[in-house]
């Protein structure tokens, strides 16, 4: 087969992820691979897709290679889709699959990302390999990495596919009626980060009638007139003192109009199932402040242009984002069906939770990501020597191997339910111990 592997990574030949790439090549010479350093290259494509035009057409299957970041694939990456879309190249009928190196954290819904939008491509695809940054160094990571490549191929001679099919767009969407502003009360500010470009006339709509109805002033940036000089390429610059290698002002913009505020909502239309590259880039550069909660506390809400309800990846990364920020998701606003009483419920809530400091603990998504970051930043504290700092202050290293005391009754608990005799003997009175310290909190006044 002809592959062409897509490198997504901004760092082009020094991407971790592809090494992975390089290694199952070595291994399979019979095959004619063909690598695209899409991501580094990102910005002369966008003038000219000619060069990597014939290496897509030509290929019997395209491998996406890319390291994972804040949930999805880089911005880099997400442009260059775009881009594949903007100059209709045709890949229907062609064989996708992606490798991506990460430490797990939210590897899915950036595997979800890539095969919506093969989906929206008439790709067929084989499900990827999510492989620790790591991986490859271990003798199980290269036994991995090479027995996925043989399923690809397996999976390729017997016609065997995901069956995912195009997400629809859905039907059209509501208007938004903008009503005279209400009188503002003082004491609390909300920003709006948008991507609004000229054709946004909706979305536009929205966030007039939004920042009417909201009880507090309100102010937008509009990210798409931002001079970003690119997208986060990862180089580390920032590890020490949280300072990004670009002097574009993303870092005063961040922490001086937006992170200052006290509430924060997040305006985009949907596009190629995700916020769009310029969101993505906007998501990226955060990394600036590493995996530091710096907006803990604050509240967050949406207005969401496009059908939501049809994108359930979208809305994953959504509600995870603020829960690993430790951010109170007060709503998400589309306009798919009244966008109205949907915009006016999330001023009402947004506005309370702003001025009551309301916060909720977080579930699954926010516990799992956030135990993730807490190994490894523990693990590169003498590399990322701000977040180590920051989650030290905080409190965010929470190893469960530190509740010596619990451990010990446990072990007690387990020595006592191991002996049948005393295991008889307790009967029922074990769920009235597990149960008593509950019953004091209930009886207390």
């Amino acid at each position: 087969m002809h592959i062409t592997v897509v490198n997504g990574s901004p760092k082009g030949e020094y991407s971790i992820t592809l090494q992975t790439v390089l290694y199952i090549m070595k291994h399979h010479p019979e095959h004619t691979f063909e690598v695209l350093h899409a991501g580094k290259t990102v910005k002369t494509l966008e003038k000219d897709m000619t060069p990597v035009t014939d290496a897509l057409k030509r290929a019997d299957m395209i491998l996406f290679s890319y390291p994972v970041y804040t949930f999805l694939a880089p911005s880099q990456l997400h442009r260059f889709i775009e881009l594949i879309k903007e100059n209709n190249i045709d890949l229907n009928g062609k064989i996708a699959t992606q490798i991506t190196t990460s430490k797990h954290f939210y590897d899915v819904t950036a595997h979800r990302y890539i095969r919506d939008n093969c989906a929206d491509l008439g790709m067929k695809q084989i499900k990827g390999l999510s492989a620790d940054m790591d991986d490859l160094l271990t003798e199980k990571g290269r036994k991995d990495a090479l027995r996925f490549f043989d399923h690809v191929l397996w999976c390729t001679e017997h016609n065997v596919y995901e069956t995912d099919a195009p997400v629809l767009s859905g039907g059209k969407c509501a208007r938004a009626s903008v009503p005279d502003a209400r009188v503002k009360q003082p004491g609390a500010r909300t920003v709006i980060v948008a991507d609004l470009q000229e054709e946004d006339d909706a979305l536009r709509a929205m966030i007039d009638r939004f920042r009417a109805v909201l009880p507090m002033e309100s102010e937008v940036v509009n990210i798409r007139e931002f001079p970003f000089r690119g997208g986060c390429i990862s180089c580390f610059n920032c590890a020490a003192d949280g300072t990004c290698v670009y002097k574009d002002g993303f870092d005063d913009l961040l922490r001086g109009k937006i992170q200052t505020a006290d509430a924060i909502v997040i305006a985009f239309s949907i596009r190629d199932h995700s916020m769009g590259a310029r969101f993505k880039m906007y998501d990226d550069r955060q990394f600036c402040n590493g995996h530091r909660t710096v907006t803990e506390g604050t509240p967050f809400g949406y207005l969401v242009h496009g059908n939501l309800s049809a994108e359930e990846n979208l809305r994953t990364v959504i509600d995870g984002r603020a829960q690993v920020g430790g951010n109170f998701l007060a709503g998400v606003a589309c306009d798919e069906k009244d966008p109205d009483s949907a915009i006016d419920r999330l001023a009402l809530v947004l506005d309370r939770a702003a001025r009551e400091k309301y916060t909720q603990p977080p579930d699954f998504l926010g516990v799992g990501g956030m135990k993730i970051f807490r190994d490894l930043i523990w693990l590169m504290q003498g590399l990322m020597k701000a977040d180590h700092r920051f989650f030290k202050s905080h409190g965010q290293y929470d190893f469960p191997q530190k509740k010596r005391g619990t451990m010990m009754k446990m072990y007690l608990v387990g020595a006592l339910m191991t002996n049948k005799k005393l295991r008889a003997k307790a009967g029922g009175k074990i769920n009235d111990g597990m149960i008593q310290p509950y019953k004091k909190v209930l009886e207390e006044k």
